[in-house]
């Protein structure tokens, strides 16, 4: 006898009917409580009128967990995660680790997260790869924050262009603390001569929201810049990204 698939064994099956007015039955018949069911209805309305926009961190993420927790009332569930961690974007670039300290998660929500991370990041990232960067700014800015913005540890990032400006690499350097990241000037200038980039922007993020350089940020962008000018490379910015804005060093006056 063939077993169900284990990974299966919490779906839902439509009930016959209109598929849009169709709610889920639990492979055991159960039915979900009508209040869930019509709450269920209106959040998926409301997305389809209004979009994102419409809704609230917490009501967006409820339609998350409708997939990953198809048998249960997951407001309660979404309005922890945003208490716990502040917002939908640090919801779903939480550490697996850590969404699994909250009451309710287990590996499905998990997974159902880190999916939309990675599709919200391969989206944003489309939009800037093999383009010209000066001339795609807006689209380089949304996908440093997509990638930075929301990260609980400082990430140094190195985004290196050819002769023309375009993005041939993005690559992570370093991780670091809540208020350091280790960096390397002769091994971003190693790297920028083994792909043979002719430019870089640097891009790292401060979890404290607030994207102020410190001494320290810049007196390492002076060093990658001094190095790099000996050898023909331009450094076109360094990107201080915060929670809700950015600092361009070139705009601040700092290169």
């Amino acid at each position: 006898m063939t077993r169900p698939d284990p990974a299966f064994d919490d779906a839902m099956l439509p009930l016959f009917g209109d598929a849009d007015e169709a709610e889920p039955v639990a492979l055991t018949g159960e039915r979900l409580p009508s209040y869930i069911r019509d709450h269920r209805k209106r959040l998926r309305a409301r997305f389809s009128e209004g979009g994102a926009a419409a809704m609230p961190d917490y009501e967006l993420l409820e339609l998350l967990l409708f997939r990953a927790l198809p048998r249960q009332d997951v407001k309660p569930l979404a309005r922890r995660l945003i208490d716990r961690f502040g917002d939908f974007g640090r919801v779903i670039s939480a550490a697996p680790a850590r969404l699994m300290e909250v009451e309710g998660v287990g590996e499905a929500v998990v997974q159902e997260l880190k999916i939309t991370e990675a599709a919200a990041l391969r989206l944003a990232r489309a939009k800037v790869m093999q383009r010209p960067v000066l001339s795609s700014w807006d689209a380089l800015l949304d996908y440093c924050h997509t990638a930075m913005a929301h990260r609980e540890t400082e990430q140094f990032r190195v985004l290196y262009l050819d002769r023309r400006n375009v993005l041939i690499a993005d690559e992570e350097q370093a991780r670091g603390t809540v208020d350091h990241v280790p960096v390397y000037p002769r091994e971003v200038i190693r790297r920028a001569l083994e792909i043979n980039a002719s430019a870089l922007i640097l891009v790292h993020n401060h979890p404290s929201g607030d994207p102020t350089p410190s001494e320290a940020d810049i007196a390492m962008t002076e060093q990658i810049r001094q190095a790099g000018a000996l050898l023909g490379l331009v450094l076109h910015d360094h990107l201080v990204i915060g929670k809700s804005r950015e600092v361009s060093f070139r705009a601040a006056g700092y290169l």
